[in-house]
């Protein structure tokens, strides 16, 4: 076996354990009670060992956010295949990501803030590491196609303001919590999205 993927696979091995010690650490004790050295220990690497794979804690949690965007994309893509209607596809998305924010509720805030972080390079790495608007983008983009969808902004840009809809909408309700489940939250942001807030009279005959 060559020595250079041999190494390789070592360090991807390494990768996976400290990810996975680090994620359970998390859920088992709060992102924010977990210290590097907690999640290095734990996974019998040392501290350097853990900045080399992971230059900051909120770095894995973009391995865990990366994982759910492509189990998205991945029922995405095999709905749209089977010729479900987008929009069907979009709630469907919607409403898989909403119940994995709610199973994981302390995840979220530290990863959403982390997209949103002053540094630009840590912003534009989270940002990079979950495309939801890019997932958005593959689902409405047969209705664009078909000029279903407003031709005065961009299906990117439509895309994007979405992403950042179900951003701002479950950091709310993951910080400070409403009367209802995200699910519900989030259906009637996106219905909002979709429909608008003004009321249009029918027209006349």
């Amino acid at each position: 076996m060559d020595s250079t993927s041999l190494r390789e696979r070592q360090k991807e091995r390494r990768r996976a354990r400290i990810y996975t010690v680090a994620i359970d650490l998390f859920k088992r004790g709060g992102f924010q009670t977990t210290t590097a050295t907690d999640i290095a220990k734990a996974s019998n690497v040392s501290r350097g060992t853990f900045f080399n794979y992971y230059p900051y804690k909120e770095a894995v949690l973009l391995d865990y956010g990366s994982e759910v965007m492509n189990r998205l994309r991945d029922h995405a893509e095999a709905r749209l295949h089977d010729g479900a209607a987008p929009l069907t596809v979009l709630y469907e998305v919607w409403d898989r990501l909403a119940d994995e924010n709610t199973r994981e509720r302390d995840l979220f805030p530290p990863l959403a803030y982390e997209v949103m972080n002053p540094n630009p390079e840590r912003a534009r790495t989270a940002y990079q590491a979950l495309p939801l608007s890019k997932v958005i983008e593959l689902i409405l983009r047969p209705m664009h196609q078909a000029g279903m969808m407003r031709t005065d902004l961009s299906l990117q840009r439509i895309s994007n303001l979405i992403a950042d809809t179900y951003l701002m909408v479950a950091l709310r309700w993951s910080a400070y919590g409403t009367d209802r489940p995200l699910q519900e939250e989030m259906r009637l942001a996106l219905s909002l999205l979709l429909e608008g807030a003004v009321k249009r009279e029918p027209p006349r005959s």
